[in-house]
């Protein structure tokens, strides 16, 4: 009962295919293939868009030139 044959699965795939049709499979596929790489660029990108950290208080960055 608990084991799953080849037959079982092409059974499964054929009744799937049936319901839904090979145009709206395809697409379902595309969309979710466009959220997983929108899901991996949200993750790599979320370190990158912090913003940067502020100078600590009383500092004053200038650049000086040297007197000749």
């Amino acid at each position: 009962m608990g084991s799953t044959s080849w037959v079982h699965w092409a059974i499964l795939l054929v009744v799937v295919i049936l319901i839904f049709g090979t145009k709206k499979l395809g697409n379902m596929g595309s969309d979710i293939g466009k959220a997983v790489k929108g899901f991996k660029d949200g993750v790599k990108g979320g370190e990158e868009d912090k913003p940067a950290a502020p100078a600590a208080p009383g500092t004053i960055d200038v650049d000086t030139k040297e007197k000749k």
